[in-house]
């Protein structure tokens, strides 16, 4: 706009010719001599009054341009055209011919897209991008939160609100959760599908961590949960660009009106509750999705029953279940660890990193996305969970590592070292079990020298704490460095008449 100004005062105010003021202002001649040809449509001079903003000056130099018949053709129904782009497999040529049908002597394809085309750059940059019905749901978090407070200590936690868009139609799905890790993440993607009652064919979130494990412009990583959770939909998640907020426009808008006719007007309210402000949430989001569109006919409610709804795949029999991915490396024990339980697997498996899926209920190990071994998820720690199966059928199959084979390891400390793994190893229903606890006392010589060892297993011994985790205790706090307690000598009671003696209180 400041050249546009410029142009204006030079020539007007100064009275220089279109090629001086092109090389003062460093545009080409053609361009001074549109804004002149602009300012004499408008009737402006110089000085433009005080008052004239930039916005309005622009308005009045380039007006929007609606297209009109001057031939006596019919004009096509633009709106209507912008609507069926969003159906699947619907063209402009195809539109064409429906128009030509209706219309023989109207407007020829060239120019009848041209028409089509001019009509749509009138539109917000968000609406002119075209969405296929049932293709695209945008997901993303809305910066603003909403305050929950405890009824019990009045501490105030800053709610997330989530939301999802879909593209044809903009239907909107809202709901707030204490986090936007992992878990709630993914709830709210499966409350999200069946609040539209089914599934898109392509789910476009941003890069936050829960989505994906390592952002990059060509092939991100995606979390293992979030790819688990769309597997089990059907749906392929394509994350937008870092740093392409147009990628996800639909998202953006959507955060906006959510911000505008929902969080706004919940302001003044206090919940106490998530599910209590999710009741109100889920109010206010009818009211907002049956509002009519500005520029479009309808609503998104209506948009989403005749666009979207037709086209969205069906929901599975059924709802996700949370889980987990882990990687884990499985011991010589032929088992796995999971938040300090051991769960076996084929004892083939020994020393290789396995793909672990943790859910609520059950822990499920894979190999190359082969399961391998399934088990009910324990929650005790320390403690193992053994198929039978799993374990070797004889001592040559699994002649590599044997108890004895561990005793003699333990045996170049020192015997009490040996002792303490005997005794650690027979405390299990199978020796293999222990196998961990005995290799993590033999590798403590290391750490505090064989002789801080041998001397940590016999305190042990004498407190009958014949475990791996006293012995690293007693090594940890010094307690074998320290002078032991002598015990002091039993002695008779001394005989004398003036002494009653014990029997005396009977």
């Amino acid at each position: 706009m400041r050249k546009i100004r410029e142009t204006l005062r030079l020539h007007f105010g100064s009275g220089l010719g279109q090629r001086p003021i092109a090389r003062c202002l460093n545009i080409s001649r053609t361009t001074v001599g549109d804004y002149l040809r602009r300012a004499n449509a408008a009737e402006l001079g110089w000085p433009l009054p005080e008052s004239l903003t930039d916005q309005q000056l622009y308005s009045q130099l380039f007006p929007p341009t609606t297209p009109v018949s001057t031939t006596g053709r019919s004009l096509p129904d633009f709106v209507y055209l912008h609507t069926e782009l969003k159906r699947k497999g619907v063209t402009l040529m195809l539109l064409w011919e429906e128009y030509q049908a209706e219309h023989p002597q109207g407007y020829r394809y060239s120019q009848f897209c041209e028409l089509y085309r001019r009509w749509a750059r009138t539109l917000k940059l968000s609406m002119r991008q075209t969405h296929k019905a049932g293709e695209k749901l945008f997901v993303d978090y809305a910066g603003q939160t909403l305050p929950i407070v405890n009824p019990h200590t009045g501490e105030i936690t800053d709610s997330q609100i989530f939301v999802a868009v879909l593209g044809a139609s903009s239907y909107t799905f809202a709901e707030a959760t204490l986090s936007q890790n992992l878990p709630d993440w993914l709830g709210s993607h499966r409350r999200a599908f069946e609040f539209f009652g089914g599934v898109p064919e392509i789910v476009i979130p941003d890069n936050l961590k829960s989505a994906v494990s390592k952002a990059c412009r060509y092939e991100p990583d995606l979390n293992p949960s979030y790819q688990d959770l769309a597997e089990h939909y059907g749906t392929a998640v394509i994350p937008a660009r870092v740093r392409k907020p147009k990628d996800k426009a639909k998202a953006e808008v959507g955060v906006q009106i959510v911000e505008r006719w929902i969080l706004a007007r919940l302001r003044k309210q206090t919940f106490f509750s998530l599910s209590e402000a999710n009741a109100a949430i889920s109010t206010l989001l009818i009211d907002m999705n049956s509002r009519p569109f500005k520029k479009l006919p309808g609503s998104r409610k209506e948009a989403f029953e005749s666009l979207d709804r037709p086209a969205l795949k069906s929901l599975p029999a059924q709802g996700y279940t949370f889980s987990q991915w882990k990687k884990v490396r499985v011991g010589i024990d032929y088992h796995v660890e999971i938040d300090g339980h051991y769960y076996s697997v084929p004892f083939q498996l020994r020393s290789k990193q396995l793909d672990a899926r943790i859910t609520a209920d059950s822990i499920e190990c894979f190999q190359q996305r082969k399961r391998v071994a399934s088990h009910v998820r324990s929650f005790q720690k320390g403690c193992h969970s053994t198929v039978s199966s799993h374990m070797p059928k004889g001592q040559q199959e699994y002649a590599d590592w044997t108890p004895q084979r561990l005793i003699r390891w333990a045996a170049q400390t020192g015997p009490k070292t040996a002792a303490m793994t005997e005794a650690i190893l027979s405390s299990r229903q199978h020796p293999q079990q222990a196998f961990r606890s005995a290799m993590g006392l033999i590798s403590l010589a290391k750490v505090y020298t064989p002789k801080r060892l041998e001397a940590a297993c016999d305190l042990a011994f004498d407190g009958q704490a014949t475990s791996y985790k006293s012995v690293k205790s007693i090594l940890k706090t010094g307690l074998d460095q320290q002078p032991r307690q002598q015990t002091l000598p039993i002695t008779e009671p001394i005989a004398h008449d003036n002494i009653r003696g014990g029997n005396y209180y009977h």
